[in-house]
């Protein structure tokens, strides 16, 4: 973090995981207090996301209530195939490009270009 720009956060939709990010998020102070003036949050992600379990949408919610557009509109999906990928030595969007996973990254990707694009924009 100290020579990086930005930090591009990957949350589970779980309990545990907002307590992470509150540690991630003293540490990135830290970080920028005593190292990185300049660091910054450049988005959360929000994986492993399961729409079948209560417990995932209220963690959005939460981090959506608290972190607003820092929050990226895309969430990645709780899926099999991206979780079997590894296993296979392969990347996700090699070992299955059509699962529901692999086509979440891709609109992740977009989503953090497009960001970027308007972010440079706005700093010109």
């Amino acid at each position: 973090m100290a020579a990086a720009d930005a930090v591009l956060v990957p949350l589970q939709c779980e309990f545990f995981a907002l307590e992470g990010l509150s540690q991630l998020m003293r540490t990135i102070e830290l970080v920028r207090a005593s190292l990185n003036p300049k660091l910054e949050i450049q988005g959360i992600v929000l994986t492993m996301f399961d729409r079948r379990n209560g417990l995932s949408g209220q963690v959005a919610n939460d981090v959506r209530g608290h972190f607003g557009e820092t929050v990226y509109q895309t969430v990645i999906p709780r899926n099999v195939r991206v979780s079997e990928a590894p296993g296979f030595g392969k990347p996700a969007l090699v070992y299955d490009l059509k699962c529901a996973g692999s086509q979440a990254y891709l609109r992740l990707a977009r989503e953090v270009v497009l960001r970027e694009r308007a972010r440079r924009k706005v700093a010109a």
